[in-house]
């Protein structure tokens, strides 16, 4: 299987504690870490555990973050294609509660690759699946290349007016942020899949069917759900190039979802097919 992303990457500061500060309220925490992250990151990691390795198409700032981020994410396994821009990676900070929630706070404008960029896009040309979350209108359509094209609805405004017809779009039930509305893609995805959490999920197609999946027990504890959601979509990206079923790729979606949740941070306890 022969997988991408097509997407942006966030440097993020971890801070465990009891619970999210109110309104006027200081906490303390000793328990920190610092890792890449963000919904492409998280993915592309993701993708290179079901699939044996992964590509990730993307821009980093070029500071000291930006390159730090680069060098870490190969050290995860993946193969990175990238430029770097003249301006600050992009950060995040990010409560981890002791109900395993997650509160995020980001910091700069998202960073996507450009179609102009020089990055040998024709090797999406090879790709059995990609995933979409950031880039231009361009980016998008070298990313239509591949067989199976996920896209997150956080990147609705780059595929809006770019014309590519997406085989599936991640959009929430839950989070105002990734949204979908009938209408807003033109042409329309053939399916649109929304995602409940723990409650599982459902899809629809272009012409109305419709269809839903019940969520997969934890392999272990709650630890934190950071990057839940992106692995989740990682899943359904490989199940859609490997299986090309919807039911299936929904499945293991599941199954990947529920396992990033077992691990400290986004990628410790994210599943590894056999």
């Amino acid at each position: 299987m022969r997988a991408a992303v097509v997407g942006h990457v966030e440097w993020i500061e971890f801070a465990e504690v009891d619970h999210v500060p109110e309104p006027g309220e200081i906490v303390h925490t000793d328990r920190t870490f610092q890792l890449p992250g963000g919904g492409g990151a998280v993915a592309v990691v993701q993708l290179a555990k079901l699939a044996g390795s992964a590509t990730l198409f993307t821009a980093f700032g070029d500071d000291e973050l930006g390159h730090r981020a680069e060098r870490e994410l190969r050290e995860l396994g993946v193969d990175v294609e990238c430029v770097f821009r003249d301006e600050p990676q992009r950060r995040g900070f990010v409560y981890l509660d002791s109900d395993g929630e997650r509160t995020i706070t980001v910091l700069g404008p998202r960073l996507g690759p450009s179609g102009a960029d020089p990055l040998p896009w024709e090797r999406l040309d090879e790709a059995d699946a990609i995933y979409l979350t950031a880039g231009d209108a361009e980016a998008a359509r070298h990313a239509r290349r591949a067989r199976a094209l996920v896209a997150s609805a956080r990147a609705l405004s780059t595929l809006e007016g770019s014309g590519v017809e997406l085989d599936v779009l991640v959009a929430s039930g839950k989070d105002v942020g990734e949204r979908y509305v009938r209408g807003q893609l033109d042409p329309p995805p053939r399916f649109v899949v929304r995602t409940m959490g723990a409650a599982g999920g459902s899809w629809e197609t272009a012409d109305g069917s419709e269809g839903s999946w019940e969520s997969t027990p934890l392999p272990g504890p709650l630890v934190d759900v950071y990057g839940a959601g992106d692995s989740f979509a990682a899943g359904l990206t490989y199940g859609m190039g490997e299986y090309g079923d919807i039911a299936e790729a929904a499945k293991l979606a599941a199954r990947c979802g529920a396992a990033c949740a077992t691990g400290r941070g986004p990628y410790e306890g994210q599943l590894r097919l056999a």
